[in-house]
């Protein structure tokens, strides 16, 4: 699996200790189904991996609703050695959530800091890349990416098979630019890449 990421030792070493980290705490709070459990490496490593590769260089990463930690904590397990010096922010409103989320970052050693608030209450964040799995539709996403990113950030936006739709529909209401990158783990999905956000 470690070629097949394509990360050093190291970080390989990280994303194991993460993985042991979800699957015991998983039979106490419901961070993944139990479904992808078993297929945790292609369906969250994987997936949050890609998510890392679309960025531009960074000082600032926010990632929203982190949940399990997807992609966010995964992200700042393989900036580690990339961006030493970055700060990743993961915003879970679930406390305890939050809270391993908290381990996992001291465990691991990485640059992160966790705010346990709502996405909304939350005061901008201005940063540089803002990634966010799994959330809401693309309209809502655009809404949080108005408040939280830089004026020059980007947001990386996983979607599923009904993107093309959500696009439209975003665009109703919101001007950016967006380039759609195809999934490696989904055949019908992408991520967004998404700048110069601003209401229409």
């Amino acid at each position: 699996m470690r070629d097949d990421l394509n990360v050093s030792r190291e970080t390989f070493s990280r994303l194991t200790t993460y993985v042991d980290l979800v699957k015991k705490w998983n039979q106490s709070i419901n961070l993944v189904s139990r479904n992808s459990l078993e297929d945790i490496w292609e369906r969250h490593i994987k997936d949050s991996v890609q998510v890392y590769r679309c960025a531009d260089s960074f000082n600032s990463w926010v990632d929203l609703g982190s949940g399990g930690g997807f992609p966010g904590m995964v992200c700042a397990i393989l900036a580690m050695e990339e961006y030493p010096d970055a700060l990743f922010t993961l915003v879970e409103s679930d406390q305890r959530k939050s809270a391993f989320l908290r381990n996992v970052a001291r465990e691991c050693s990485t640059n992160c800091r966790v705010i346990s608030k709502r996405i909304e209450s939350v005061d901008p964040l201005n940063a540089d890349v803002l990634s966010a799995r799994a959330l809401a539709e693309l309209k809502v996403l655009l809404s949080f990416c108005d408040r939280h990113l830089g004026e020059s950030g980007t947001a990386l936006l996983p979607k599923g098979a009904k993107w093309k739709k959500e696009l439209s529909d975003a665009q109703e209401e919101w001007n950016f630019d967006a380039e759609p990158i195809k999934s490696l783990t989904e055949s019908q999905a992408v991520i967004l890449k998404i700048k110069g956000v601003s209401r229409g």
